[in-house]
């Protein structure tokens, strides 16, 4: 139903609109193109919509603005890491005075007791450790879950992510296990060392782990980064069931899927993992992740966590638990993400599916909005039902033209896919001028 001519014309419009309005990032860009990589300080950066990226100034609240002083409603919220709010006063106090107080001591701080007892209050879990990203996080808890299980394997989502893990940079091909379309020097032969099913497919996860090789199944509760797939009634069920029937440990990856509540979709859903991983949001901004375990896990890693060379045995880093990290999770989680915020954000994000599934049904368009809790994402099809149907229903030049539009106009998404996340200090007008936005975008591009 789009003419791919007309939408090629209108995102060149919008490209030329992007470099009027962003000279000073302009310079920026050009200037660090001699000294980063690619301009950038981490590649992902290079998917903003635009031909350079923009520049930022300062963050607050729900408002971002760049270096040629022009605001935008934060949909993207630093793709989660923000998902408080940008700035965060309680997080800005606790830094400051922990940084006045000593950064990194390599021994535990006061918060550190604090922090394990209120993420087993939320998520159910009684034993903590904490790590630097969501991404080393996993990697220490499949180390964990090879070593508990003497199984060489680990399983994954077809088009999950996990972050940096050379596991889970996998997808299946027919029957084939083969690296994820874009890994760059695969460490390993992901055939070798992962087990690749469909999601919401109950039938293959029983197959493939019945093979007997299987340590950790490590999964979100609801795929995310290849956009929002919500897991079928019983499906999650049916997981916790097959895992255990095998002897699998469960791993639920709750990075993304805490924009469900204060406890993810495991306290929400009534989920009973093995292990789980959460990061990004929980220190308000600043680098830090944590991984949770049942007692009993906790009981069979005793002995190997005290041994003399648990130094070098893969799990740690020398400025992970530090004391500036665990002050700003305490100071986040004691004052955000809790039921009075989510009772905030998650009505935002049922007001932003309404506008956005308004629009598509105006002007018939096979298009899709879903809803994870606090955040929402357009689909350009209907509804997937795995990661695979998702992937192939990705539209670059589509999410392309919609990303720039919006930029243009004050409104940043998150630059991966159509994805806004809200936070308590969004406000019911940041919803309706992304859906202004959006509508005056769709009526220009379908109907001229």
């Amino acid at each position: 139903m789009i003419d791919r001519n007309r939408l090629a014309a209108l995102r060149a419009e919008e490209e030329r609109r992007f470099e009027d309005l962003h000279p000073r990032s302009a310079e920026l860009a050009a200037a660090a193109a001699s000294s980063l990589l690619a301009g950038v300080p981490m590649p992902w950066m290079t998917r903003w919509p635009g031909s350079f990226p923009l520049s930022a100034d300062r963050a607050a609240g729900a408002r971002l603005t760049d270096v040629d002083g022009l605001e935008y409603v934060d949909l993207c919220l630093g793709d989660t890491g923000a998902m408080t709010g940008h700035a965060l006063p309680q997080v800005t106090e606790a830094l400051t005075a922990q940084a006045e107080r000593g950064v990194t001591t390599m021994l535990p701080s006061p918060d550190a007791g604090w922090v394990a007892e209120e993420l087993g209050r939320r998520f159910g879990l009684p034993a903590w450790q904490l790590a630097m990203s969501a991404t080393d996080a996993n990697r220490f808890v499949l180390r964990f879950a090879r070593h508990l299980t003497g199984r060489p394997r680990v399983a994954v989502m077809d088009w999950c992510y996990h972050g940096t893990v050379d596991e889970t940079l996998a997808v299946l091909d027919g029957g084939r296990v083969v690296p994820r379309p874009g890994a760059l020097g695969p460490q390993v032969d992901v055939s070798v060392t992962t087990a690749v099913v469909p999601f919401n497919d109950l039938d293959a996860l029983d197959r493939r782990l019945g093979e007997g090789d299987v340590a950790c199944l490590l999964m979100e509760p609801a795929l995310t980064n290849i956009g929002i797939v919500l897991p079928e009634e019983g499906y999650l069920a049916g997981v916790r069931e097959i895992t255990r029937r095998h002897g699998v440990l469960l791993v639920n990856d709750e990075t993304h899927t805490l924009c469900v509540g204060p406890g993810g979709a495991t306290a929400a859903w009534d989920l009973e993992p093995d292990l789980l991983v959460v990061g990004k949001p929980i220190g308000g901004g600043v680098p830090v992740a944590a991984y949770g375990m049942t007692a009993e896990v906790a009981e069979r890693l005793a002995g190997p966590m005290l041994g003399h060379e648990i130094d070098v045995a893969g799990v740690g880093g020398t400025l992970t638990g530090n004391a500036l990290a665990l002050a700003a999770v305490r100071a986040t989680l004691s004052s955000c993400l809790r039921e009075e915020d989510f009772a905030r954000a998650v009505p935002l994000a049922e007001r932003f599916t309404d506008g956005v599934a308004s629009v598509i049904d105006e002007h018939g368009l096979p298009w899709h909005v879903q809803r994870l809790g606090c955040r929402a994402e357009y689909w350009f099809c209907p509804p997937p039902h795995d990661g695979a149907t998702a992937a192939a229903a990705v539209d670059e030049e589509l999410e392309g033209f919609l990303h720039l539009w919006c930029l243009n106009r004050g409104v940043l998404l998150t630059p991966f896919h159509n994805m806004a996340l809200f936070s308590p200090v969004h406000t019911e007008a940041d919803v309706d001028r992304h859906t202004e936005v959006f509508a005056d975008a769709v009526a220009t591009l379908v109907t001229g």
